[in-house]
This record gives structure tokens, C-alpha cells and sequence, in this order.
């Protein structure tokens, strides 16, 4: 026999016992980002590899180690998405859809060749807001407050908030100039990674895990302690509309993010719960961003959530996997008229999930085959009942119950009462 396949290493495929808790993430955070006006953009999973060597920067270790690049058979370099808002900018720019502020959403998969483990994948999904042509900290207040919103729809409150000023431009080449004549004090101490963050990167330097690197890092100079007078308003403000909102917060002034185009404000989620992989969402304002692509001037500010990270943080137990209901059919009769019937439910019950049984077979394989399919409900359909214009409704979980034979619309009505308790 052939050899069977398996999925590359790294990416996942979502079976379909699974594809309800996905589907219970997306609803709920469609349903939040676009409470707040935000509309949905697709882009394509293929881009010019420019588009991120511009925007994330060429020495970061998503462009030099991580990205998918290769090169078509046109000879055109293409990447596959390592991250959504650069894919946002380059089509809201191509699409003229800047010359007013912008709300947009967007959801889909990325793709990074890293080391897999919990919480880090090949192929990973993310969903993410961008806001373009607002300038304020009220913008930036607006998007941590809407994460939190999804944080109490999923009901997660194991999430904590940490914040901090990236400045702007001179700014952070002043500190930059500070922060790399510390490292350098201290180069000894430094593991290899950040020796070579030194000559291209060095605040990430600031984001290393390295325990060994920790007095180090504790001892260097603070960000926040570099910012102008606008910059430290801008933050101030945001930091006060936290306060009065209710929502607390750290101020991490170690917090950097990995990608160049940050300035200004930057965030993060964080749970204890993933093990190291604990930053669930993340975000920030990249005011310079648009221009370096060939737009205008453009203030902008988004985030970015990790769909499987957050799925590793839902309680799954109360949501429903299987069908609604399944129908069996006992003889010619019930048989020939099973499928109209089942179409007269499903356009008196918007949303029902039937399961129409198909093959025939014993009302004892039937019914196993029913109950196999973790429907909530069973309707029986005899050739007595088919005549009659009912069907017999048999409870299958939560405690059970007598079988009962119903009218149309009484059946109806349990399938609705079914529908809502979902």
C-alpha cells in the first residue's frame, strides 16, 4: 500500500469535535470587535517578502530565521504571512481606504518555521484589530478595553495587562545609545542570542528569557525615563483612562515587543497559565508604518491575539459539539417521508443542527448510531407516525427523560427550547 501522509510538522489540522470551540472563540470575538465598529478585511496568505522585510525589519528573527521565502516559478520572492498588520497596511493602501480613519478586524492563519511546542506552531492563527488615522490614547484605550470585553465573554479571568511607552523616534535612539553602551559594560554576561541582538536589535535584548541575564537586564536604563513631554502625555492619559475604567495594570518598562514598527504605546496579556508561551495578546500604535510602506503620515495602533493559546485557556465543558437532534426512520413509509420532514424542521428552527440518519438499518442501529452522535434529542419517525403527521422525541443527555409523541409544532418548540439552552 502507499505510504500514508502526515501534516508537516508544526501545523495542525482542526477535526471536527474541535471545529465547534474554534468556532465559539470567532463568534464571540467577531461579535466584540464588531460591537465597536470594526469591520472585517481578508488578505491573501501569500505577500512580496518586501512588504515584511520593511515593516517587521530586515534583522529581526522573524524575516532572518523564521519566515517561509521562496522564490515562483516567475521568479517573484513570495512569502507566506508571518503576521497580519503589514498585510492590513499594504491593502488598505493599494485599496485607497486611508484617506479617512479606519476600524478593521481580521482572522486567520500565520505562518513561522519555529521550534514547535505548546503554544508556538508552524501555522498558527491569530485574530486582530487595526485602527488607522486616530492619533489619541483614547484609540488606545478603545482596544485594551475591547480585549477585555472578549476576556469576560470567554469568562477568562486569569489575564493580567502589562503596558509600557516605546516613545518616539529620537527618543528611542537616545535610549538605544544608552541602553547599548550598558550592554556592552556587561557583554561578558551576555548569552549569544543577545551578543548578536547587541549589533542589530538590542532592545530585544531587554526581552530575553535567559534567567542568567536577569540582574543584567533589571540594571539597565529605564524607557519610560527617555520620553519627550508629548509621548509621556500621550501615556499618562492612557494609563488615567485604565484607571477611571477600572481595568488594572502593570507598567513594564522592559516590555519592547519584537517588531521594529512599534513606537509609542505597547501592551500585553499575560497568563501563568501556558508556561512560557503566556502572552495571549499582544499590540501597540506603529504611527510610522504607513509612510514606510509609500502611504502618507498615518497614526495607527492594532493588536494581535493567538487563537490556540486562548483555546488552551477556555472551559470547554460547556459547549456543545454534537447535533441538536437525529432523526431516525423506521420503515418505507417513515423513510420516504424523513427528509421533507427533517427540511420542515430546519425551516421552522433557524440554526437547529439535525442529523438526518442515512443508510437505513435497525431502529437498534439506528438509535446506537444516534446516540453515538452526541445529539441531545432523538426523533423517531414510524411508519404510525409518518401517517399521522408526529414524530416521537426520545431525550439522550442530561438526565434523560420519557419518549414522547409530538405534534409538529410541539416538536418544534422542544427543538427551539433545544436550540437556546446550546
Amino acid at each position: 500500500m502507499p505510504e500514508r501522509l502526515q501534516a508537516i510538522r508544526g501545523m495542525h489540522d482542526v477535526l471536527p469535535e474541535q471545529a465547534p470551540i474554534w468556532q465559539h472563540l470567532e463568534d464571540h470575538a467577531r461579535a466584540v470587535v464588531e460591537g465597536y465598529g470594526y469591520r472585517e478585511m481578508r488578505t491573501p496568505l501569500l505577500e512580496p517578502v518586501e512588504l515584511f522585510k520593511r515593516s517587521i525589519g530586515e534583522v529581526t528573527d522573524i524575516v532572518e530565521k523564521e519566515m517561509y521565502a521562496f522564490e515562483d516559478r516567475g521568479g517573484d520572492r513570495l512569502a507566506l504571512r508571518p503576521e497580519g498588520t503589514a498585510s492590513c497596511v499594504r491593502a488598505a493602501l493599494e485599496h485607497g481606504l486611508l484617506e479617512q480613519p479606519q476600524r478593521i478586524w481580521y482572522r486567520g492563519p500565520m505562518f513561522r518555521r519555529e521550534r514547535p511546542q505548546r503554544g508556538r506552531y508552524r501555522q498558527f492563527h491569530q485574530i486582530g484589530v487595526e485602527a488607522f488615522g486616530l492619533a489619541g490614547p483614547d484609540i488606545d484605550l478603545e482596544i485594551i478595553v475591547m480585549t477585555r470585553r472578549l476576556w469576560q465573554a470567554l469568562g477568562l479571568t486569569d489575564l493580567r495587562l502589562e503596558l509600557n511607552s516605546l516613545g518616539d523616534a529620537g527618543e528611542r535612539a537616545r535610549y538605544r545609545a544608552d541602553l547599548v553602551n550598558h550592554l556592552r559594560a556587561h557583554e561578558t554576561a551576555l548569552d549569544d542570542d543577545s551578543r548578536r541582538r547587541l549589533e542589530t536589535n538590542p532592545l530585544r535584548v531587554l526581552d530575553s528569557k535567559n534567567p542568567d541575564l536577569a540582574a543584567v537586564i533589571a540594571a539597565a536604563p529605564s524607557l519610560l525615563d527617555y520620553l519627550g513631554e508629548a509621548s509621556r502625555t500621550h501615556f499618562d492619559a492612557l494609563c488615567a483612562g485604565l484607571d477611571d475604567i477600572g481595568i488594572g495594570y502593570r507598567i513594564n518598562p522592559r516590555l519592547v515587543r519584537g517588531l521594529d514598527y512599534y513606537n509609542r504605546t505597547v501592551f500585553e496579556w499575560i497568563t501563568d497559565a501556558l508556561g512560557a508561551q503566556g502572552t495571549v495578546c499582544a499590540g501597540g500604535r506603529y504611527d510610522g508604518l504607513v509612510a514606510q510602506l509609500g502611504g502618507r503620515e498615518t497614526p495607527a495602533v492594532g493588536f494581535a491575539l493567538g487563537t490556540e493559546r486562548l483555546l488552551d485557556l477556555i472551559d470547554t465543558s460547556a459547549i456543545t459539539t454534537g447535533p441538536d437532534a437525529y432523526l431516525v426512520a423506521l420503515g418505507e413509509r417513515a423513510a420516504a417521508a424523513a427528509p421533507g420532514l427533517a427540511e420542515r424542521l430546519r425551516d421552522a428552527v433557524p440554526g437547529l443542527r439535525l442529523l438526518t440518519h442515512c443508510g437505513g438499518g435497525s431502529f437498534k442501529r439506528q438509535f446506537k448510531k444516534a446516540d453515538k452522535s452526541g445529539a441531545r434529542l432523538a426523533l423517531i419517525l414510524g411508519d404510525d407516525e409518518a401517517a399521522a403527521g408526529t414524530v416521537s422525541c426520545k431525550p439522550l443527555r442530561g438526565g434523560g427523560g420519557e419518549q414522547r409523541t409530538l405534534s409538529f409544532d410541539a416538536a418544534v418548540a422542544v427543538l427551539r427550547e433545544t436550540c437556546n439552552a446550546r
